[in-house]
């Protein structure tokens, strides 16, 4: 039987990596998933596919799966108002099923 979840969705400037991850294990959330990204927005075109002299150039993104909004939308905020007005950023939330997934589930399964 799946289990209702959120997925929130944080994609930012990789330099941010690190204090964003600090932010999410803090939350309460059971883990994260974040890989390289790249695309085009207000902030023009951001590539990984280029090479560059630092490892901090690029985007990433988040997915974390958390059990309600309420948890979301407070790791929402906290990065939104810790960084997002001197750093490139888009957050969002959808519904999710958790099918598989012990971890996030518990020990009472999901």
């Amino acid at each position: 039987m799946a289990k209702p979840a959120k997925k929130l969705v944080i994609i930012t400037e990789k330099i941010l990596l690190k204090k964003i991850a600090q932010i999410i294990e803090a939350s309460g959330a059971s883990g994260y998933t974040v890989m390289e990204t790249g695309g085009k927005g207000s902030r023009n075109v951001r590539s990984t596919g280029k090479p560059n002299v630092s490892d901090t150039h690029g985007n990433v993104k988040f997915e974390v799966l958390t059990p309600d909004r309420e948890m979301a939308e407070r790791i929402a905020d906290e990065i939104g108002l810790n960084f997002f007005l001197n750093y490139a950023g888009m957050i969002y939330i959808s519904d999710a099923e958790v099918l598989y997934g012990q971890s996030f589930c518990g020990p009472e399964g999901c």
